[in-house]
This record gives structure tokens, C-alpha cells and sequence, in this order.
């Protein structure tokens, strides 16, 4: 294991001798705030602030009508919400009674959800309104008893609601009141007289939170979090950046249900007192008028955000001098996109630069951080405080020396518990070495060097980033061979000029079907009705064959060069 010797290190080691974990629940650090803060603004949505006590009144509305619906100690809520304070307050209000909140993204397709409402157990869901009819085609397939459906114009200024209103949901089907569907409005007013006993004891150990992931086969896996690991990640997270305080602003345009999102975006900022605005539905065309309106002093995305920061002609005159922290996550960031960045945000009064990390949902978010002052080529950085990071030989626990290519391991406070229900693949992932630690074994490639800086090269298994979404393979293919007519297919990533990477299939027919139009149009509208929107391939390729290894398996990698060339892995 690297021990870092650079000069900033001595801080570093400072950082994490003197590091104490809140043995608490979530809801009781953003409580602790409120105490603090009580008016100061806890969240922003359209230009309505929405101040740390209000936010615990709407906290406190929720938890009784958990209550009033029987909602307790081990039950999981799924919450298929982007960013709005509806999600927020039920996220908290869950974790205060001792629910836990799957998180899913409203984009999944049907099956999905049905998939993760199943691997759940969900007992109750929240649901966007503009999910609902996906949610009505299957909820009777699970054991959901409550479907509380809100809308992104609730909590909007009176003029913003309005515009949203007549506007963007016209014609938007409504939930119809029956034992199964409810409003948000009525959901609330079901608990108005309910008394909050909250008979739960909710701890560090227990689980808080099921985030998915596709883990080492593609297929959904349940991440199983617990308030210790996230509340250890937004710890470590306040500790490397130094010096948030309730005077910040983070623009949290990550999701809620990405692990950057909800614990950097959402549960760090909230822990400190300082201010989280909401985005629901982010676009690059108005990412300006964000920036203007707002003025944070945080900024957190994945590079495609920075791309469309460098693209947006609006951008010339603005002032960002107001930005303290520019932070890239999500998929790697290349040196050339960074500089161009760097050289950005000098031009326009801000003279900090963007700095890079590296994670995992397994380990909440990232474990690696690019120090403040400090850069290096291609590196993601040093491990935060308290991670430990080492680099073995693929499939095996031999650590390997500084500069060879390895996979990446990772131990410490915030890893996940395991896979919900799934110990066989949760072994695979974390393992116990013989320094009597448990790690994770990432499935991604990259070197240390001596000074503790982390290289990443390439994934090890073969998820695909696309505008900092995970994309699997494998599950794509399942897809794709279930429609009739087709024999085999395989799904790599290829290079794209904004997302950075997108899905391209390959597709070979039964012999006696013809890969006609008509064919082609049935397959892609199957893949729209059984996969999420960025799921979807963006190129179909129809082949006689698909190139083959000496023992028969597909040749994935060869497929991968032909397409990528410039992108074959060091040997």
C-alpha cells in the first residue's frame, strides 16, 4: 500500500488522524444543522428558498404520514424522483422512522422498475408524475401497497407553477385516488393529526439506503448502504474540500439517485448548513442562465457538463469569479478537456481549477480526490481520508508495485455491506485480504505512483459511462436476444463526442429472417419499451457472424478495436 511522502501530505495525515464518524442517522446530522441554521436557506427550487426549519416542518409532515400509512423500522420506500424537495423531505423522513429508500432513476424502463421494486421489497413508493403511467403498467406485479405520485411544479414559486402547470404537464395524465394511488397533497394530509413516537432506534450499522448497480454481470444489483458509509463519505468529502460553510451554494444537477448526487449534492451540503439548489431536469442551453441566477460556489458534474460550459455561446461575458469549487465525476476527465476548463474559468474571473475524483456506488461516491493546488496528468488523485488504496493483479489479492497496471482496491468506512440478496456476488466484490481488511475489488485498471496518486486506465468489467450514466452490456444484450428473430447479439461502448461514450450493438438474425426495415424498426422499438432512454443503442450493426475466441466466446475485444482504435489498452 502507498505511503504518500509529498509535502502536502503532512496536512493530509493531520486530516485523517483527527477524523471522528457520527454514529448517527442521516436525518439526525441535517437535524443538527437545522439547529444551527435554522434560517438560513437548506434548499432552493426555482428561485424559492426553502430554509432549514421549513425543511424540517416538511421532514416532520412526511414522518407522520409514514406513520399514519404504518411505515417503520425495515421497510423500504422507493423513491423514482429527480431532484425536488418532495424527494428530499421523504428521503430524510424515511431514514428518521427506519425505512430504507431504494433510489431509482424515473427514466428506467418498465421492466426496471418492476426489477427494482422486486429486488427492494418495496413496500411504498414516490413517484415523479411523469412516471406514472410506466408505474400503473406494473405495480400490480409487486408487493407495493402505496403509490404517492408528486409533481416537479409543486414546490415552484406561485408564477413558476403556473407556467408549469399549463404548459409543461398539459395534457399530462393525473393520478386518480384509489387504495393504491395517492397525491402528494393528500399523502401529507393522511398524517396532519398523527403525533411523531418514533419507536425506531436507527443507528450508524444500519442500512439507510439501496442505490444500483450492475456489479460484475450487468443485472441490477442492490447496493446496500448504511448511515455510517454515507455519513463517513460526506465527512471525508467536507474534510478534503476544507472549508464549506453555511455561507456555500452547491447547484446539484446530479441526481438524487446517483451516489455523487445524493451524498455530495444533497446530505454533505446539508450536514454543514449550507444550501443545495435543486435542479430536476437540467439542459445545456440554459446551463448560463443557471449559473447567473444562482452564482454557487460549488459546482459538481460529470465532464459533459464542463463540455457544454465550453459550448454554450451565452457564456462569454459571465463573471464566475463567485466559484470556489469546480469538481468532475462520473467518468473520467481527459487532461486535454481539463485544461481547456481550467483556461475557461481563468478567462472568466474564477481562478481555481476543476479537480477530479474517482468512485464508486459500492463505496457510496468517490474514495480518490485530486488535493487542492496539486495536479498531475491523467490522475484522479490521492484516496480521502481514511480510504486505503491498493493496486493488485487482476482476479487475484497479490498487490502489485508502483506503475504497473492493476485492479483498483479500495477499504475503509464507507464501503457497501454487500449486494441485497445476492452473497455470491457480493463475495466476489468484497474481499477479505490477508492484512485481516476487507476490500473492494473495483473491476477498474490504473497504476499508483509513489507519492499515493492514483492513474485510472480503463474498466476492468465492461460497463459503459455515457454523460456519466452506467451502461451494461450485458443486460442491453439480454434485451435485444429476446426479440424474435434475433440469434445473438453482443453491446460495446464507442467513442461519442459529447457523452463520451455510447452503446453500439451488433446483432446477428436466425437464418431464415431477413434484417429488412420493418425488422430493424420492430427491434429498436422493443429495445424503447424494455430500456431507459440512454440505454438504448445509439448504432445497430446487423452481421452475418460475430468475431469468436479459441474457446468459441464472443471476441468483444476485438469488436471494441475495430471500433476504437485509438483507445487499445497498454499492454
Amino acid at each position: 500500500m502507498a505511503k504518500p511522502k509529498a509535502p502536502w501530505h503532512n496536512v493530509y495525515h493531520d486530516i485523517r488522524k483527527h477524523l471522528r464518524y457520527p454514529n448517527s442517522s442521516l436525518y439526525a446530522r441535517v437535524a443538527e444543522a437545522a439547529k444551527k441554521f435554522p434560517d438560513r436557506p437548506a434548499l432552493n427550487y426555482f428561485g424559492k428558498d426553502i430554509s432549514y426549519a421549513e425543511l424540517m416542518e416538511r421532514i416532520d409532515d412526511v414522518t407522520r404520514a409514514l406513520l399514519a400509512y404504518g411505515i417503520g423500522e425495515g421497510d423500504t420506500i422507493t423513491i423514482c424522483m429527480p431532484n425536488t424537495p418532495e424527494a428530499v423531505a421523504m428521503f430524510y423522513a424515511a431514514n428518521r422512522v427506519g425505512a430504507i429508500a431504494s433510489m431509482i432513476h424515473p427514466l428506467s424502463a418498465e421492466n426496471a422498475i418492476r426489477q427494482y421494486l422486486e429486488i427492494s421489497n418495496s413496500k411504498m413508493m414516490l413517484t415523479i408524475d411523469m412516471a406514472l403511467e410506466k408505474i400503473e403498467n406494473i405495480i400490480s406485479d409487486t408487493r407495493v401497497k402505496k403509490v404517492i405520485v408528486a409533481s416537479a411544479g409543486s414546490s415552484m414559486p406561485v408564477v413558476k407553477k403556473n407556467t408549469y402547470k399549463y404548459i409543461v404537464a398539459r395534457g399530462q395524465k393525473k393520478p386518480v385516488e384509489s387504495n393504491r394511488f395517492t397525491t402528494w397533497k393528500n399523502f401529507i394530509l393522511h398524517g396532519i393529526d398523527v403525533p411523531i413516537k418514533i419507536t425506531a432506534k436507527v443507528g450508524g450499522k444500519d442500512v439507510a439506503v439501496i442505490l444500483y448497480s450492475g456489479g460484475t454481470t450487468g443485472e441490477p444489483k442492490g447496493i446496500l448502504l448504511t448511515n455510517n458509509a454515507i455519513n463517513a463519505a460526506a465527512l471525508q468529502g467536507f474534510e478534503f474540500l476544507g472549508d464549506i460553510d453555511e455561507n456555500d451554494s452547491l447547484l446539484a444537477i446530479l441526481p438524487i439517485f446517483h451516489g455523487f448526487g445524493l451524498c455530495i449534492c444533497i446530505h454533505l451540503v446539508l450536514s454543514y448548513g449550507a444550501c443545495s439548489t435543486l435542479i430536476p431536469q437540467f439542459s445545456v442551453d440554459s446551463f448560463h442562465k443557471l449559473l447567473n441566477k444562482y452564482q454557487p460556489t460549488v459546482l459538481i458534474g460529470v465532464p459533459t457538463l464542463f463540455e457544454a460550459l465550453l459550448k454554450n455561446k451565452h457564456m462569454k461575458k459571465i463573471d464566475l469569479s463567485y466559484l470556489r469549487y469546480i469538481i468532475s465525476g462520473g467518468d473520467a476527465l481527459s487532461s486535454e478537456l481539463k485544461r481547456r476548463v481550467d483556461e475557461f474559468l481563468h478567462e472568466h474571473g474564477c481562478f481555481e481549477q476543476v479537480r477530479e475524483g474517482y468512485g464508486m456506488t459500492e463505496a457510496v461516491t468517490a474514495v480518490a480526490f485530486m488535493p487542492a493546488g496539486e495536479y498531475r496528468d491523467d490522475s484522479v488523485g490521492v484516496p480521502f481520508p481514511d480510504n486505503y488504496i491498493k493496486i493488485v493483479r487482476p482476479f487475484t489479492q497479490d498487490e502489485l508495485p508502483y506503475g504497473e497496471v492493476g485492479e483498483i482496491c479500495v477499504t475503509g468506512p464507507t464501503l457497501m455491506l454487500g449486494y441485497l440478496d445476492d452473497e455470491e456476488e457480493t463475495h466476489k466484490v468484497l474481499q477479505k485480504h490477508a492484512d485481516g481488511h476487507t476490500w473492494l475489488h473495483s473491476g477498474d485498471l490504473a497504476t499508483m505512483d509513489e507519492d499515493g496518486f492514483i492513474y485510472f486506465k480503463q474498466r476492468l468489467k465492461r460497463m459503459i459511462v455515457s454523460s456519466g450514466y452506467n451502461i451494461y452490456p450485458q443486460y442491453i444484450e439480454r434485451i435485444i436476444n429476446g426479440y424474435e428473430g434475433v440469434l445473438i447479439s453482443t453491446v460495446i461502448g464507442v467513442s461519442h463526442p459529447y457523452k463520451g461514450m455510447v452503446a453500439k450493438a451488433f446483432v446477428v438474425t436466425h437464418e431464415k429472417v431477413s434484417a429488412n426495415e420493418k425488422f430493424k424498426r420492430g427491434l429498436r422499438e422493443h429495445c424503447k419499451q424494455n430500456l431507459a432512454k440512454y440505454e438504448i443503442p445509439a448504432q445497430f450493426v446487423f452481421r452475418k457472424s460475430l468475431p469468436r475466441t479459441l474457446v468459441g466466446k464472443i471476441n468483444v475485444r476485438e469488436l471494441e478495436d475495430e471500433e476504437n482504435p485509438e483507445k487499445k489498452p497498454e499492454s
